[in-house]
């Protein structure tokens, strides 16, 4: 039996030193791993720390002809203004999470919304705000299920640098659990 054909466009958002851009290139990864046909594109102001910074992945199981993600399925953010500049592309029945560490104010209304201070948890629980990234991507994955969790945590350990790969896989951990534990207020 064949199965249905699928196509996800994901935007991961927020500015330059969040690692958004190592989050689409790990996704794409673990999707590639999934055997899925893939694209990963990446934008980011001129400032290395600090501008707008943004990876779209495009998730298939059939072949598409255009790269860029414009009306996302799932859209992650981790700042107000990237949430202010991309979620008028959100689907309306697309899903929505953002860090409410810096995102305070959510006006959408048809989708499916996380809200999580995915900064403050990976600074408390994992004492280093830096791998909130991952945190989010694993909360996003188990979420979503866009890839396998086994393919995930194979990406992370194949382009994170040796020295980080504890770190991030810890975060890989929590975001898994927060996932579970997460109750909407919808």
């Amino acid at each position: 039996m064949k199965k249905p054909e699928f196509k996800k466009e994901i935007r991961l958002s927020g500015s330059g030193g969040q690692g958004l851009i190592t989050a689409g290139i790990i996704l794409a990864r673990a999707a590639v791993l999934d055997k899925a046909i893939v694209t990963q594109t990446q934008s980011y102001g001129p400032e290395s720390r600090g501008g707008a910074s943004r990876a779209d992945v495009i998730i298939s199981n059939t072949e598409f002809y255009f790269p860029e993600a414009t009306h996302f399925d799932i859209l992650l953010t981790l700042t107000q203004e990237a949430y202010d500049k991309y979620s008028e592309n959100l689907k309306d029945d697309g899903i929505l999470i953002a860090d409410n560490t810096y995102v305070k104010t959510i006006t959408l209304q048809y989708s499916e919304i996380y809200e999580l201070p995915f900064t403050e948890i990976a600074a408390e629980k994992l004492k280093s705000s830096l791998p909130a990234n991952i945190l989010a991507l694993a909360f996003l994955v188990r979420k979503t299920k866009i890839v396998s969790e086994s393919s995930l945590k194979k990406a992370i350990k194949s382009f994170i640098k040796p020295r980080y790969v504890d770190l991030n896989l810890k975060a890989l951990k929590l975001g898994f659990k927060l996932a579970d534990e997460y109750e909407s207020d919808l």
